[in-house]
């Protein structure tokens, strides 16, 4: 479809445990969403601020969109989500509740009703659902996130290690796991809260053997177990994440699922399926699905709308 000029962009802002976003409408997938324009939006002292910027756009105004609606043609709108630095990016566990949200908002999802999301990682089911006792009034949101694997394979699951991670303010290399959730993943355990603090993730820690298409990067320091009211067990696990394409961010929805199923990994036979993580941001909740899925599940926030004039923007 052709791109149409226009001098003003309707935006909203919103965040999921303030890992934040641009949303805009393009259902008709008019807009010229280039990387420059990401950035700018994404900037936060010349533009409106976010880690990434999420499009809704019909699915099938996208390449990528008949392989989704070939997968659930009831699939109808895609999340079309990019990382603040303008690349491309396939999924975003945060920004898809936040997404579901701005759906809602917009009058295209009934959210009594299960919603399927288009993405680059395939078709993503969303629904509401209780808060959790305790963790704040926000309305919540829960994604089944997939399947997910090591691509370690059964020598990284014997070994709990395939790759080794060089974080500034960590005195030494620390052995990390991969983890795939739709997007790339390693996963490094630190020994103390004091260690997660002393971390310095305004550079990127270096990941060896180097991802080719780079990698999230979560440290976390494994918190014990819990019992919710039902006399669930729940994991605990506290993190801090540099995602790929942004920097450090104050949450990110796959890594959290990333650290939850790498501790659980580490944790061995009898370990908890369901975890809550807490990030700089917030609290989410991962649960290990039958059948090789994972859900994610936490709040989704949208604070305000602006009209962008693109001619001030750089």
């Amino acid at each position: 479809m052709t791109a149409v000029a226009t001098s003003t962009l309707h935006v909203t802002k919103g965040h999921g445990t303030q890992n934040d976003f641009v949303l805009l409408d393009d259902r008709q997938g008019v807009v010229d969403l280039t990387a420059h324009l990401v950035r700018e939006l994404a900037d936060r002292r010349g533009g409106l601020g976010g880690d990434g910027v999420i499009r809704v756009i019909g699915t099938e105004h996208l390449p990528e969109g008949a392989a989704v609606l070939a997968e659930e043609p009831g699939a109808r709108w895609f999340m079309d989500y990019r990382n603040g630095d303008g690349s491309v990016a396939e999924m975003c566990g945060n920004g898809v509740r936040v997404f579901a949200a701005y759906l809602e908002r917009l009058g295209l999802w009934d959210s009594v009703a299960e919603l399927a999301v288009g993405t680059r990682a395939g078709v993503k089911r969303v629904r509401r659902v209780a808060v959790p006792e305790g963790i704040g009034d926000d309305v919540w949101y829960a994604v089944d996130m997939g399947r997910w694997f090591l691509p370690g394979g059964e020598a990284a699951v014997a070994n709990g290690v395939d790759a080794e991670v060089l974080v500034a303010g960590v005195d030494v290399a620390r052995p990390g796991l991969s983890v795939d959730v739709g997007n790339p993943h390693v996963v490094l355990a630190l020994q103390d809260e004091d260690e997660l603090t002393a971390a310095d993730l305004t550079r990127a820690p270096v990941v060896t053997p180097v991802p080719a298409h780079g990698t999230n990067v979560e440290l976390v320091v494994p918190l014990g177990e819990d019992r919710d009211p039902d006399g669930t067990v729940v994991g605990l696990v506290r993190m801090r994440v540099h995602e790929r394409g942004v920097g450090e961010t104050r949450s990110c929805g796959t890594g959290a699922c990333a650290a939850a199923l790498a501790v659980r990994s580490w944790a061995g036979a009898g370990a908890p399926d369901v975890w809550l993580v807490e990030v700089p941001g917030g609290t989410v909740r991962v649960t290990v699905l039958p059948g090789g899925n994972v859900e994610l599940a936490g709040p989704a926030v949208l604070v305000a709308t602006a009209d962008v004039d693109l001619s001030a923007l750089r």
